[in-house]
C-alpha cells in the first residue's frame, strides 16, 4: 500500500468514526443552554464538560471586559457584560504544526416569542431538523467540531497526531468579536484555522464587514401652526439618507470581485432605529438614528469609518442649515473589518480536496457580505482561516431557527478527515 493510499484510508477511518447520534445529542444540550450575548457563562461550563468528554485537555480563560476594551484593536460590543469566558481544548503534540477549530457560543436574543412555533430553548427535533436559538448560528458548527475530535479517538488516531489541534469556544462574536480577539491575545493562533459558521458546507474564503453608527441630526423647534419658522430634523435626516443611498450605489457599483458581486448588494447601508420628537405639534428639533454601514472587501473598519464620515460631512456642507448646524456621526457596537485568503492557498484547496473525497462533490469557494471572527484570526492572529460549517445562514437570527443534524454530522466527517490530512504523517 502506498503512503498516499494509506493516508486516504486513515482519512476515511476518521470520517467513518463520526457518531451522528452523539453529535445530535451534544447539539441538543448546547441549544438547551441559553447563551444570549453577554451571558455565556453557563454554556461555557457545558462546553468545558464536552471538551473533556471528547478527549481534549481543557483550559479556561477569564478575561476582564474592561481590560479587553483597552486593546487598540478592540472590535466593539453591543451588549452589557461582566465576564468574557473562553474555553480552549488541546489534543496532540504542541511542538509541531497547529490547526485551530473555532466556534462561538453566544446567540442573539429570541425576539418576540409569539413569532416562534417551537420553544427557542427546547432543541425540538422534527425529522432531520433540530430547532432552537443558536441551532445554526452556530451551535451546530460547535457540535461538528466536537464530533470530529471525538472521532479521532474512536478511530485510534489521536496518538498519531504529529502536531496539535487547538479548539476554541469564544463568546461575544455576535456583537463584535472581542471574545475571539481576547483568545488570540491568549495564544489561540496557528498554521491554519477553520470557523464552523453556517455555509451550507461551502468553503468561504472572503468576507466583507460592517460598522454600526449613530447619527445625531439637528433641527429647530417651532409650533406646528408656524412650522416654517422651524427646521425639521426629520427633513434633515432625509437629506442624509439620500446621501447615504447615493454612496451605497457608488460603492457597490464600483465592486468587480465576483465573490462579492454575486450578492448583488454586498455592502448594504441601512437605518435601523430612529428616535426623536417630544410633542405631536412641535417641529422635531433633534433625531438620533442608528444604522449599519458596509465594509468593502479589502477595507478595515477604520477605512469604512473614513468613508462614512466623508459622506456625512459632504451632506452637511451641501445643506444651508446643516452647514451651520452639522449632523454628527459616531461608531457604536461591532466593528467588523473584511478579510480573505487566496483561492489557491493550501488551506482552502486542501479542505476542498478532503470535502470532495468525503462528500462526493467539490464544494465551491465563496465570499460572504457579513462580518465574522475570521478577520480577527487573519488580520490580528496572522492565521490563514476559512469558514466551513453546517446549515443555511438565511435561517440564522430568525424565529424557528434550525439546522439539519445530518449536515452537522457531515461537516464533522469532513473536519475529521481534514485533521488527519493536516496532522497525521502518511
Amino acid at each position: 500500500m502506498s503512503a498516499t493510499t494509506r493516508h486516504r484510508e486513515l482519512e476515511r477511518q476518521a470520517a467513518d468514526a463520526v457518531d451522528g447520534a452523539w453529535a445530535a445529542g451534544a447539539l441538543s444540550r448546547l441549544v438547551r443552554t441559553p447563551s444570549i450575548t453577554g451571558e455565556e457563562g453557563a454554556v461555557q461550563d457545558l462546553v468545558a464538560e464536552l471538551f473533556a468528554e471528547v478527549g481534549l485537555l481543557v483550559e479556561r480563560i477569564e478575561v476582564d471586559p474592561a481590560e479587553a476594551r483597552r486593546d487598540p484593536d478592540w472590535p466593539g460590543d453591543e451588549m452589557p457584560r461582566d465576564r468574557l469566558p473562553i474555553v480552549v481544548g488541546r489534543l496532540g503534540r504542541g511542538d509541531g504544526r497547529r490547526v485551530v477549530l473555532v466556534g462561538h457560543v453566544d446567540v442573539v436574543p429570541v425576539g418576540d416569542p409569539a413569532t416562534w412555533t417551537r420553544d427557542p430553548w427546547g432543541a425540538e427535533r422534527v425529522g432531520e431538523r433540530l430547532y432552537g436559538r443558536g441551532a445554526v448560528d452556530m451551535k451546530g458548527g460547535v457540535a461538528s467540531i466536537l464530533a470530529a475530535v471525538r472521532a479521532l479517538g474512536a478511530a485510534n488516531l489521536a496518538e498519531e497526531l504529529g502536531g496539535e489541534i487547538l479548539v476554541a469556544s469564544v463568546p461575544s462574536e455576535e456583537d463584535g468579536g472581542q471574545g475571539m480577539l481576547a483568545a488570540i491575545r491568549a495564544g489561540v493562533t496557528g498554521d491554519a484555522a477553520i470557523i464552523t459558521e453556517p455555509t451550507d458546507l461551502e468553503v468561504v474564503i472572503a468576507h466583507a464587514g460592517a460598522i454600526t453608527f449613530k447619527l445625531t441630526v439637528p433641527g429647530r423647534a417651532a409650533h406646528a401652526s408656524v412650522r416654517r419658522e422651524g427646521v425639521s430634523a426629520l427633513e434633515n435626516l432625509q437629506t442624509l439618507v439620500r446621501a447615504l443611498e447615493r454612496d451605497e450605489a457608488e460603492r457597490n457599483g464600483a465592486e468587480t470581485e465576483p465573490l462579492m458581486t454575486a450578492h448583488g448588494l454586498p455592502y448594504a447601508t441601512i437605518i435601523g432605529t430612529v428616535h426623536g420628537g417630544s410633542w405631536a405639534s412641535t417641529v422635531i428639533d433633534r433625531l438620533e438614528v442608528e444604522g449599519r454601514y458596509g465594509v468593502k472587501l479589502g477595507q478595515t473598519w477604520r477605512d469604512a469609518e473614513r468613508d462614512l464620515l466623508r459622506v456625512i460631512d459632504d451632506a452637511n456642507e451641501s445643506d444651508p442649515f446643516l452647514r451651520d448646524h452639522p449632523a454628527t456621526v459616531e461608531l457604536t457596537g461591532g466593528r467588523f473589518s473584511s478579510s480573505r485568503v487566496p483561492p489557491d492557498h493550501p488551506l482552502p484547496v486542501g479542505l476542498a480536496d478532503v470535502a470532495e473525497a468525503t462528500l462526493g462533490h467539490r464544494p465551491p469557494m465563496t465570499g460572504e457580505p457579513y462580518g465574522a471572527d475570521m478577520r480577527l484570526l487573519v488580520n490580528e492572529g496572522r492565521t490563514p482561516t476559512v469558514i466551513f460549517g453546517p446549515g443555511d445562514k438565511r435561517v440564522a437570527h430568525s424565529a424557528d431557527e434550525w439546522v439539519s443534524v445530518e449536515d452537522v454530522a457531515t461537516c464533522a466527517r469532513v473536519l475529521a478527515a481534514w485533521l488527519v490530512r493536516e496532522l497525521v504523517a502518511p
